[in-house]
């Protein structure tokens, strides 16, 4: 499967002579036009990005991250130790073929199986949500 997911964590303060502790960073000073800043276009290089974002008033980071080969997702009921309540998402648990990982502080935005293949729909629901069996158009149910 393929797993998109957004993770979070508290924004990393970069201190510089012009800033006292506790002052708002500014977008311009956090994400500087990459361009500007390196001389080349952020997706030339392979990194990982986290985008500065206001969650709750205060600013925040999140990155989007894509993972393929993942068998199966899992939510925990109760939240972990590592869970921070000041963030949005929790901890996922991905299992792949070569083991499990954990994801801090995430959120699932999609999963998606590659190797289902388009098939006939079994049934349908109705509106009452009462499932209906398998019937041709000349038959009555």
């Amino acid at each position: 499967m393929l797993v998109h997911l957004r993770q979070y964590k508290h924004e990393e303060v970069q201190f510089d002579d012009n800033r006292t502790t506790g002052e708002s960073q500014t977008e311009d000073s956090v994400n500087p036009d990459a361009e500007d800043y390196f001389g080349k276009d952020m997706d030339e290089f392979d990194i990982e990005t986290w985008d500065t974002v206001e969650y709750e008033g205060d600013p925040i980071e999140r990155r989007s991250v894509t993972i393929e080969g993942v068998t199966a997702v899992s939510v925990p009921q109760e939240p972990t130790d590592e869970d921070d309540p000041d963030l949005p998402g929790q901890t996922l648990q991905l299992r792949m073929g070569g083991g499990i990982e954990f994801m801090k502080q995430a959120e699932i935005v999609e999963v998606q199986d590659m190797e289902v293949t388009e098939s006939e729909a079994e049934g349908k629901v109705s509106k009452e949500d009462d499932p209906q069996g398998k019937a041709s158009m000349d038959e009555e149910p």
